[in-house]
């Protein structure tokens, strides 16, 4: 009895070989069936699910908690799931799950990125142009994602038992490697790995029972023991304590219940003034993944939160879902270039003001950008003070309109 998880990057024909592997060992394939179930189970539309793992985090999400209340479900839709043994799953949750569970063999399934390009071209009968783009839109889903579960890219091989470079492998080989693998003593259920995703079953179910009270808490278990540890400030500890307990006692299946102060609750020293704003939704858009965000951290320290996309096609489609009132955009990137996202921006929401970003560009550029309405044109590397304070007057002028 056993369980593989599979994440991959894109065209690294990881499906077929999760398949293969499935069929091989006589295991239940799981796949984008673990959405279908967890939107069933919890009444939430599959494509919300989907942007939890694959997407930017919402800009009112410090309100909402949509975000990690989505992954809650995910999170306890494929715990009960894998508690079955014998499952083969494929997808972004895999990282989800605790390495505590020694029966799991996590596999990692990648490839270079001409490789990838060449089998998007072919499979999808783009120009190499359109496949560059699209892999690399795809890689950078992927470490966003990796980012915001641990601050790694996905690609460390910490993360997994084995890792696949599919440049070097043939599917049947990547198959073989993995079933024989899943047969060894060391991925064999054992009580104490049982016990393991029993306790990881129950974390998750109580996960889910704060987070639809929108509490953000970090759970694990112990045999029915629930430790929840709170790691952000809050005013009324004690009465926090017991909202959590009382919660946590209505889910089957545990006994007792712990609350503690994590490493991250931190007492601030002073309150900032209730009257002092600050731009609630900034957008970043920058092709280069690191860049951006350390950006965004640097911003954060200063009390500036922020969304981060890596393209002008993703920019768009959040001006259009989430209007953002402050955007930070780049010049040069894949696809569609800041200055037409900048056209496209003050066209259709010129209420929010745009601040240039770039190391690549010309004195006809800015002339282009601010003629576009951009609200600032600055170049790289930036002084993190002067982009704050000019971000802060960006948004004063907006609160003046």
């Amino acid at each position: 009895m056993s369980v593989v998880v599979i994440f991959s990057g894109s065209f690294c024909n990881a499906e077929k070989i999760a398949e293969k592997v499935a069929s091989s060992l006589g295991h239940k394939y799981v796949s984008e069936n673990l959405l279908e179930e967890a939107s069933r189970r919890y009444s939430v539309p599959k494509d919300k699910l989907f942007r939890a793992m694959h997407g930017p985090t919402p800009f009112l999400n410090k309100l909402t908690h949509e975000k990690e209340k989505h992954l809650a479900y995910i999170k306890a839709t494929l715990a009960e799931i894998i508690q079955q043994n014998n499952i083969v799953y494929h997808g972004f949750a895999s990282l989800l799950l605790p390495k505590s569970i020694t029966h799991i063999l996590r596999v990692c399934i990648a490839a270079d990125h001409n490789f990838r390009v060449d089998i998007a071209v072919k499979s999808n009968g783009i120009s190499i142009k359109d496949a560059n783009n699209l892999v690399r839109k795809d890689d950078n889903q992927r470490y966003q994602w990796s980012q915001y579960l641990f601050g790694l890219s996905p690609w460390e091989k910490e993360l997994y038992d084995i890792t696949i470079p599919m440049n070097a492998s043939s599917v049947e080989d990547a198959v073989k490697i993995i079933t024989d693998n899943t047969l060894k003593e060391a991925v064999r259920t054992t009580p104490e790995s049982q016990k393991a995703i029993t306790d990881f079953v129950l974390s998750a179910r109580v996960n889910v029972a704060l987070m639809e009270k929108n509490h953000e808490v970090d759970v694990s278990c112990d045999d029915g023991k629930v430790t929840i540890v709170i790691n952000k400030f809050v005013k009324r500890l004690e009465h926090k304590k017991e909202q959590l307990q009382k919660i946590a006692g209505t889910v089957d299946g545990v006994k007792s219940i712990e609350t503690r102060i994590g490493p991250k609750f931190n007492f601030p020293s002073i309150y900032p003034p209730e009257d002092f704003k600050l731009p609630s939704k900034i957008l970043l858009v920058d092709d280069e993944i690191e860049f951006v965000h350390a950006l965004s951290e640097r911003l954060q320290t200063r009390n500036l939160e922020s969304m981060v996309v890596y393209d002008g096609e993703d920019a768009l489609a959040v001006i259009e879902n989430d209007q953002p009132e402050v955007m930070v955009l780049d010049l040069k990137m894949p696809g569609i270039d800041g200055l037409e996202v900048l056209r496209q921006v003050k066209k259709s929401h010129p209420e929010t003001e745009v601040i240039i970003l770039t190391g690549h560009g010309s004195e006809k550029e800015e002339e282009l950008a601010i003629e576009l309405g951009a609200f600032a044109y600055l170049q790289k590397p930036v002084d993190i003070d002067k982009l704050s304070e000019t971000m802060k007057n960006a948004y004063k002028k907006i609160r003046e309109k």
